[in-house]
C-alpha cells in the first residue's frame, strides 16, 4: 500500500461550480496563483511544464514513466497542456537546485512540476514540487513525498497528479482510483462476460471472475473493498457479493420464484438496495448486510428499478414506468411513493446520485438517440452531455465532476466500449480496454 508521508493539504480557494463551461483561464496578474476558473467561457488549456523526473538512485525507467503518467493524467482532463521538453530553455538536473523562473516564463509555462524518484530493493520513493512560475513560489508550500512498492509506481504518479489537479482547480482528485467493469469476448450472439478491474485510465487490468456465467452491473462498496453485482450463475439473476482481496463470493437473497438485480450500496456500506421481481411485479427492496431481514421500499404495479442513494443516505433516486414510460423519481430512504423529477421528453433510466450530492446522472432515450445527462436533484437544469446510437449506465468519478459510461456502436458487428465525459459535455474520450467492455463503476479514491 502506498503510504503518504504528508497526506493533507490546505484548501486554497472555494470555487463555485455550476454547469457552465469549465475553463482554463490564463493568469494575467503575477500576484494571483494559477487557477483553472470554473464558469468562464475560456476553453484554452493551461500551459504547464513537467520535465522528466530525476533518478536519485536505482530508479531507472521509473523516473521517466512516472512523469509521463503525471502528464497523461493532467492533459487527459482537457484543462492542461504540457509544454514538451524540446521547448524547455532550462534543464532540471537536481531536485533541490535553483529554478530559473525567467526561462519558464519565456515559454509561457504557468506551472512547473519537478520530481525525483529513488528505488531501494522493492521500495520506491517519489517526491515532487509544483511551482507557480510567475510568482516564483511553490503551490503546495514544500516538497511532498509518497512511498510504496515498485509494483505501485503508477499509483504514486496518479497521487502526484491528484495533488496538482486539486491545487489548481480547487476540486478533489480522481486519478488514484479504480473502475470495475464487464469485460466481454466472443461473438455478439454468444457473448461471454466476466468482471474485471482496472485503473481509471485503462491500465493494470485484473480479472475477478471467469466467463462461465453472465455478470452485470457491478458496483463498488464505499470503502472499495467489496463489489456487488448481478450474476446468472444459477440461470436466474441473483445478487452476488465479492470480496476484492480474497475474491470470495456470496449470493444474497435467494428466494424461490424471484429474480434480484440492479444492486447498490448505501453510503455506509451496511445496506444494499436492489430490484426484486416476484410474480411479474418488480419493486425496490433493501437488505442489511449485518442481518435484519428484507424491507420493501416501493409497492406499485409498475417496474421500479435502478435505485441509488444520496450521499447522506437520506434519499433514493430510482427509475419507474408508472406513468407509462420510464422516468426518474426520488423517495425517502425508508421508502414511499416518490416524487418525479424528470420532466423532459423521452425515456429516462439508470439514475445515479453524484458523490457530491449536487447532481443526478442518467441515461435518456429520445428520438432514436441515447444520451448521458445530468440534472439537479430537483430535476432542474437538465443537460445532455452525449448523443449516440447507444450510450447508457453512467458512473461518477470520486470528485463528482467526470462520468464514465458504456457506448455501443450500431450494426450487427456493434461492440460496447467505455467512454468518459466531464459534466459540461467537454472532453469526451474513449477509455482503452482489451476488447469490448461495458457496465463501468468507479471506485472511491484509494487509501
Amino acid at each position: 500500500m502506498i503510504r503518504p508521508v504528508r497526506a493533507t493539504f490546505r484548501t486554497l480557494l472555494a470555487l463555485a461550480l455550476g454547469v457552465a463551461t469549465l475553463a482554463a483561464a490564463p493568469v494575467l496578474a503575477q500576484s494571483s496563483p494559477p487557477r483553472i476558473v470554473i464558469g468562464q467561457g475560456v476553453i484554452e488549456p493551461m500551459p504547464i511544464a513537467v520535465p522528466g523526473f530525476i533518478d536519485e538512485g536505482g530508479a531507472g525507467d521509473y523516473a521517466r514513466q512516472i512523469s509521463n503518467v503525471v502528464i497523461s493524467d493532467l492533459e487527459g482532463t482537457g484543462f492542461f497542456r504540457n509544454i514538451g521538453e524540446e521547448a524547455h530553455i532550462s534543464r532540471i538536473t537536481s531536485f533541490d537546485g535553483g529554478i530559473a523562473f525567467e526561462d519558464w516564463k519565456a515559454i509561457n509555462a504557468q506551472v512547473l512540476v519537478t520530481g525525483a524518484v529513488s528505488v531501494a530493493g522493492d521500495r520506491i520513493t517519489v517526491k515532487f514540487r509544483a511551482y507557480d512560475v510567475f510568482n516564483g513560489t511553490t503551490l503546495e508550500g514544500a516538497a511532498l513525498q509518497f512511498a510504496g512498492t515498485t509494483q505501485g509506481w503508477r499509483r504514486m504518479a496518479h497521487k502526484v497528479a491528484d495533488v496538482i489537479y486539486s491545487k489548481i482547480t480547487g476540486e478533489g482528485g480522481y486519478f488514484d482510483s479504480r473502475v470495475v467493469f464487464v469485460s466481454e469476448s466472443g461473438p455478439k450472439n454468444q457473448r461471454l462476460k466476466r468482471l474485471a478491474v482496472m485503473d481509471y485510465d485503462g491500465a493494470n487490468v485484473a480479472y475477478l471472475t471467469d466467463s462461465s456465467s453472465i455478470v452485470l452491473a457491478p458496483r463498488f462498496s464505499p470503502q472499495g473493498d467489496r463489489i456487488i453485482y448481478t450474476s446468472y450463475e444459477t440461470g436466474f439473476p441473483r445478487i452476488t457479493l465479492l470480496d476484492v482481496g480474497s475474491l470470495a463470493r456470496q449470493t444474497l437473497e435467494e428466494q424461490p420464484g424471484t429474480m434480484t438485480f440492479a444492486p447498490r450500496f448505501s453510503p455506509d456500506g451496511g445496506t444494499i438496495v436492489f430490484s426484486l421481481e416476484r410474480g411479474g411485479n418488480t419493486d425496490i427492496y433493501a437488505l442489511s448486510l449485518g442481518g435484519g431481514g428484507l424491507r420493501q421500499l416501493t409497492n406499485a404495479p409498475s417496474i421500479e428499478t435502478a435505485p441509488s442513494f444520496s450521499p447522506d443516505g437520506s434519499q433514493i433516486v430510482f427509475e419507474s414506468d408508472r406513468t407509462g414510460t420510464p422516468q426518474i423519481y426520488v423517495m425517502p430512504a425508508g421508502g414511499g411513493e416518490g416524487t418525479r423529477i424528470s420532466g423532459g421528453k423521452g425515456r429516462y433510466g439508470t439514475p445515479v446520485w453524484s458523490p457530491r450530492g449536487d447532481y443526478i446522472a442518467f441515461t435518456k432515450q429520445n428520438e432514436g438517440r441515447f444520451h448521458i445527462g445530468v440534472m439537479r436533484t430537483d430535476g432542474s437544469e437538465e443537460r445532455l452531455l452525449t448523443a449516440s446510437f447507444l450510450d447508457e449506465g453512467p458512473t461518477w468519478a470520486p470528485n463528482g465532476r467526470v462520468l464514465m459510461f458504456t457506448r455501443e456502436t450500431s450494426g450487427g458487428g456493434g461492440q460496447a466500449s467505455l467512454w468518459s465525459v466531464d459534466i459540461t459535455g467537454r472532453n469526451l474520450k474513449q477509455i482503452p480496454t482489451d476488447g469490448p467492455a461495458s457496465d463501468p463503476a468507479w471506485s472511491p479514491l484509494l487509501p
